[in-house]
């Protein structure tokens, strides 16, 4: 054991971490709030600098945590919303001094896009409308990110299973090894069957954790950062964290 007291701090909390993961009880208990909370849309409860984010709180820090280490020159995300998101990592960028996200959504309403156009964060943000999916979009998202030495993708638009494997193949070509194409809300497939009151496209069986698998399957490229899970526990985006690792 070291006597340096920030390399003691860091082994210490990787020994945490890891507990986590070994731990049956806490896991049970974050499985309930995963599940109790997705159906009173507890994502829907906060902001960032005054726009709408639609994420976990824990979700917000692993991102903060893998931004702040990576430094990324460009964060590409599709699924827009009302741009809380953007302007989230757009503001972490605002702190390290240096790069720009690029936003891709079907629908940007009037409304939102004039908010994110009149925050003071969006000299850092780009946007385009159109599917993420579409091959014209994305050899524009891939001529965007020309000459970026390190790329950071995020998928959160349409969570079906064929929408998700179709962003996986367009997108992960694109970032720079050790970074992260992260897939949200693969907590689909954990949920209990029939569990959304609304009617979605996605479901168990067919949601962005089952394109994740299959993908990871004939990619050896990418990894699930199991570490992240453990330290989560509580997020909407299990086994969503892919490492890029060659």
């Amino acid at each position: 054991m070291t006597n340096n007291p920030v390399v003691k701090f860091i082994e210490e909390r990787k020994e945490r971490i890891k507990a986590n993961g070994d731990n049956e009880e806490l896991k049970k208990t974050a499985k309930a709030f995963n599940t109790a909370s997705n159906s009173n849309r507890y994502s829907y409860n906060f902001s960032w600098m005054g726009r709408p984010i639609i994420q976990y709180p824990q979700d917000m820090i692993a991102m903060q945590e893998i931004i702040w280490q990576l430094k990324p020159d460009l964060i590409i995300e599709t699924g827009i919303a009302h741009g809380g998101s953007l302007i989230y990592y757009a503001s972490l960028l605002e702190l390290t001094g240096n790069g720009e996200v690029l936003g891709i959504d079907i629908d940007i309403r009037d409304h939102n896009r004039k908010e994110i156009e009149s925050h003071p964060m969006f000299k850092r943000i780009k946007m385009i409308q159109g599917s993420s999916v579409d091959e014209s979009i994305a050899e524009e998202v891939k001529n965007h990110a020309k000459g970026k030495s390190n790329v950071l993708v995020i998928l959160d638009s349409n969570h079906t299973h064929e929408h998700v494997s179709k962003e996986l193949s367009l997108y992960a070509p694109l970032v720079s090894i050790g970074s992260y194409i992260v897939v949200f809300d693969t907590i689909v497939e954990d949920l209990p069957e029939n569990y959304f009151q609304e009617k979605r496209p996605w479901s168990l069986g067919n949601n962005p954790k089952t394109a994740v698998h299959d993908f990871l399957k004939i990619n050896s490229d990418f990894i699930i950062d199991k570490e992240i899970d453990n330290k989560l526990l509580i997020s909407v985006a299990p086994d969503g964290y892919l490492k890029r690792i060659k």
